[in-house]
């Protein structure tokens, strides 16, 4: 079969290792996840009770996402014809990789971030133009000179994935004005809603002010329904319209939308779950200075902590004692590890196993 070649070169994103798997591998009775930046609080009770009386199970969902297009519109404030809807905002992501990269064009991106950015990049055929974030935030400017009449996408992560870092109101305004206004600029936040800096940005009433720069958002992180997969982007008309004929029929199912109405109803929820991730976060930013390491200051709800050895040897060292989290290995930063912030309970026991990590080291050495 005459497939791509670079599609032969890549592999399949790697889910994590599951509960499930974790328990019968190592014989243990309990497992705590804290890898792939859930919310340890769940989802608001108002989507455990409007899922329930969904039953209309053979019947397509509405593929405009009308109710939900409607109640989200009226929540920030824009029109209908300025969203696009996903399932997760992962797939609007390759819907924008879709539409706009190709062979002979470009698209530029920080390094590490996200890398389903990369991914997509190297399946539509663009060149990736990769610049190295300064102390774990973009260089902006280094982004900028790598811009050219070439590039179709500029991938913008605030707060940034794996590290956590954001980008204040001033650089990202002067980063704006400097794009050429041909091409793209996508700022993902899908840790929005667990920023508490004050000088961050208000990126919807940006979209008011630069046609080329579309925000996602997702569902899947403080509000609790990764599961159900919905994510959305904003941007301008003519963006959204432009956008739409990549996007698939019918991509975001009928109990997501539900659910995703639901969950925006219930602000207070949100607003718990982003002051107890504060909480945690001090929780390890404690344990970090107590034990002189280094870590990037988060806006999201995950901390990157370099344990000054191997990555995947900290990773072990939890998966065997119950508790799942992201190795720095595949992120960029060999010598890290990335831990999502739990409960307060669950993130007193990984410190616990953490210390006795780092005494072990230290007899050992």
């Amino acid at each position: 079969m005459r497939w791509k070649d670079q599609i032969l070169k890549l592999t399949p994103y790697q889910p994590g290792k599951s509960t499930d798997e974790v328990k019968k591998q190592y014989q243990l009775e309990r497992i705590v996840k804290l890898a792939s930046n859930e919310n340890p609080s769940g989802c608001s009770n108002k989507v455990k009770e409007a899922v329930q009386n969904m039953a209309k199970y053979a019947i397509y969902p509405d593929g405009y996402a009308t109710n939900l297009r409607n109640a989200l519109s009226e929540f920030l404030k824009v029109k209908p014809e300025q969203l696009i809807f996903g399932n997760g905002s992962d797939e609007i992501i390759l819907i924008i990789a879709r539409a706009l990269l190709r062979p002979g064009y470009n698209t530029v991106m920080a390094t590490p971030t996200f890398p389903q950015y990369r991914h997509n990049a190297i399946i539509e055929g663009a060149e990736i133009r990769e610049v190295p974030l300064i102390n774990g935030e973009h260089d902006l400017d280094g982004m900028l000179n790598a811009i050219d009449e070439k590039t179709n996408v500029v991938w913008v992560c605030s707060p940034n994935n794996p590290t956590g870092a954001y980008i204040s109101e001033s650089k990202l305004i002067a980063f704006l004005q400097e794009v050429p206004k041909e091409t793209l600029v996508v700022l993902d936040e899908a840790y929005y809603e667990y920023v508490v800096a004050q000088d961050y940005y208000n990126s919807i009433r940006l979209t008011e002010n630069f046609d080329n720069l579309i925000v996602l958002r997702t569902f899947s992180k403080i509000y609790g329904l990764a599961s159900f997969r919905v994510g959305y982007g904003v941007s301008n008309a003519n963006v959204i319209r432009a956008l739409e004929p990549a996007r698939e029929p019918f991509n975001v199912n009928s109990f997501a939308q539900v659910a995703a109405i639901a969950a925006l109803g219930d602000q207070e929820f949100v607003q718990a779950c982003s002051e107890q991730n504060r909480k945690g976060l001090e929780q390890f930013y404690t344990f970090c200075h107590d034990h002189n390491l280094s870590y990037t200051p988060s806006q999201g709800n995950f901390i990157l902590i370099d344990f000054n050895v191997e990555g995947n040897e900290v990773f072990q060292y939890l998966l065997e004692r119950g508790y799942i989290v992201r190795s720095g290995n595949a992120l960029g930063f060999p010598t890290s590890v990335r831990i999502t912030v739990g409960s307060e309970e669950e993130n007193t026991g990984i410190i616990g196993v953490l210390k006795q990590f780092l005494t072990e080291k230290a007899a050992l050495s």
